[in-house]
């Protein structure tokens, strides 16, 4: 059968398209879907943000065009809409920011006394001006108590200590939460029968010991247990190769912070602790002449306990350097309590010490010129530090025992000018601010959503005995340009550090439910030329990364500053509002409330 041929008609000609006009419609079709796919991929997935996050980096890594985005803030210009200018989200791989402990950048430093493990904060105009964001999948975090025991997974999903630790009791995954059993290296059955076995040598009920700190801490389960004592633990370690361990702590709702013993004095006045705790913190308190255990005795109030679990109490093939612990504790005439297994405890002496008589380690007393309380981005010295006043005054056992201690104004307030005066008046003055702001401003202080709470410029610690029946721990801050009334504040059972608000907090993002804060402009300017060291926005956007979605700040200064304030605060993307103060109270404060929206720094 053969082919039909068809006649070429001149209809069948009118549809039939020619190659050129095939070829540039199937151009312009593939660029037109291309368009929609690229657009889909800015919009809806990370990628976007990660090119819009270096577009912005670039931009700001010119100090000029930092400089200008801070002054366009504070003015309040720029922006769509007249809404103002609005500080950017960071790219996702900030969901971790800290500026001082950046691993990358620290690396480069000398290993020497682990110094690289120690605070190193960029210049200001290096450091990212943008809001760091959370991490994909964050939720309002686990409530307190409950948050003792589980957080949810998302809010920080790292399994490297679960899967390396998970076997002694610190954590473990267990559906979308991290469990914490109360485990630890030396107590992989759990904190509460460690804390009893402590209990047979140390007084750790009826309120003799309140502050205690625990050196190398791992996920804190010490210090959270310890509060079921009334003794207040803040627990410290350094970022390493645990990774979140202090991240992990914090979101616990346990007292914590990133700090390395290493070549400088922890930022803590002397005689502040009347219980030291190491559990395996590897620290080797007899190297560099004692230095580290000379540390240990500055921070140890008179009469108090040290306790350290693991290495080198007992321990295998470390002979030399047990004996060397037991000969520097002689020297400093501590009395040894106990060595129970790999755990030995000391109680320091509350009378003279044996120096400056002589002793196996060649210890000697600083001069008078030193003052022992000075601790901020202060070298360690190789030096006994002398207290000023009579050690028995403040020695545990002597002084008003706990909840007493909190309202008693202690002998270091005692001897600033006019100090008890002072003392009671501010402790009058916060009792009734307090009041005010759960009464009128209904500030959620007292309910379960509240626990971490820092007050920037704490100065007697006032605002926080002032919330001590609400299930918060607070830490208190005291500027070391300011009076430094940081011994004050451990005198009276609560805890804090020292710190340069010009620099960045040693805390991971999204650590605190509520930042307190008086006369916030004054900590950007030097108290003496009364210039400004460093700018509110960065200060303001600073406290954004320390303060969790859904989180407060309340700020109390003049009208002038609140106003200041309140511009930054819409370029972070708070919703704030402006309150009258107390009607009791004299001067000219205002007070703004801030709350942190849930997701407005979510980028993934």
């Amino acid at each position: 059968m053969g082919h039909l041929n068809l006649p070429f008609t001149t209809s069948s000609k009118h549809h039939h398209r020619s190659p050129k006009r095939l070829h540039l419609l199937d151009l312009i079709t593939f660029f037109f879907f291309f368009i929609v796919i690229v657009f889909f991929l800015l919009v809806f997935t990370p990628l976007g943000d990660s090119l819009a996050a270096s577009g912005r980096q670039s931009l700001l890594e010119d100090p000029r065009q930092r400089q200008k985005l801070v002054e366009s803030v504070m003015v309040g210009k720029g922006g769509s809409g007249g809404k103002g200018t609005v500080i950017d989200v960071c790219g996702v791989e900030y969901v971790d920011y800290m500026p001082c402990e950046d691993p990358k950048r620290n690396s480069g430093f000398s290993r020497e006394m682990n110094y690289y493990r120690e605070r190193h904060c960029p210049r200001a105009e290096e450091m990212q001006l943008c809001l760091v964001p959370n991490p994909r999948g964050y939720k309002v975090p686990v409530q307190w108590p409950e948050s003792l025991h589980k957080i949810w997974h998302d809010n920080m999903p790292y399994n490297k200590i679960a899967d390396r630790k998970g076997h002694q009791g610190w954590m473990k995954e267990e559906g979308p939460y991290f469990i914490f059993p109360g485990g630890g290296t030396m107590f992989p059955d759990g904190a509460v029968q460690y804390i009893e076995k402590l209990g047979q040598y140390i007084p750790m009920a009826g309120g003799t010991l309140r502050t205690a700190l625990d050196m190398g801490c791992g996920v804190a389960s010490f210090g959270g247990y310890l509060l079921a004592e009334n003794i207040l633990t803040l627990s410290f370690a350094p970022r390493d190769s645990h990774k979140a361990q202090i991240q992990f702590a914090l979101e616990r709702g346990i007292p914590a912070f990133v700090a390395m013993l290493g070549t400088r004095r922890l930022p803590f006045p002397a005689s502040s602790f009347d219980l030291m705790h190491c559990s395996r913190c590897l620290i080797p308190f007899t190297a560099y002449n004692a230095t580290y255990f000379i540390e240990v005795d500055r921070l140890l109030r008179p009469g108090a306990y040290l306790a350290i679990s693991g290495p080198p109490v007992q321990w295998a093939k470390q002979d030399k350097e047990w004996a060397d612990l037991q000969g520097v504790a002689r020297g400093l005439c501590y009395e040894l309590i106990v060595v129970d297994g790999n755990t030995a405890i000391w109680k320091k002496p509350i009378g003279d010490s044996c120096l400056p008589n002589k002793n196996e380690f060649g210890l000697e007393q600083c001069d008078e010129s030193d003052d022992p309380s000075y601790a901020w981005y202060f070298t360690l010295k190789k030096c006994v530090s002398r207290i000023q006043s009579k050690k028995e005054d403040f020695g545990v056992g002597n002084m008003p025992k706990w909840p007493q201690r909190l309202s008693t104004a202690p002998l270091r307030a005692i001897q600033i000018k006019n100090g008890r005066d002072v003392f009671e008046a501010d402790s009058r003055r916060w009792t009734r601010r307090v009041t005010y702001y759960k009464n009128s401003l209904n500030v959620r202080l007292g309910t379960p959503s509240i626990r971490n709470v820092m007050d920037m410029n704490a100065f007697l610690g006032g605002f926080a005995a002032a919330i001590i029946s609400d299930p918060v721990w607070v830490m208190n801050v005291v500027p070391p340009r300011n009076p430094l009334t940081l011994d004050i504040i451990y005198d009276r059972g609560l805890i804090g550090v020292y710190h340069d608000w010009c620099e960045p907090f040693s805390t991971y993002p999204r650590t605190y439910d509520l930042i307190h804060v008086v006369n916030i402009e004054s900590l950007t300017k030097d108290n003496t030329s009364g210039k400004n060291s460093c700018n509110l926005v960065d200060l303001i956007v600073e406290v954004d990364r320390m303060l969790r979605p859904s989180g407060t700040l309340i700020v109390r200064d003049s009208p002038e500053v609140i106003d200041k304030v309140d511009r930054i605060a819409r370029a972070v993307r708070w919703t704030t509002s402006v309150h009258d103060k107390e009607p009791e109270s004299h001067g000219r404060d205002k007070i703004l409330i801030a709350t942190k929206p849930l997701l407005s720094a979510s980028p993934l």
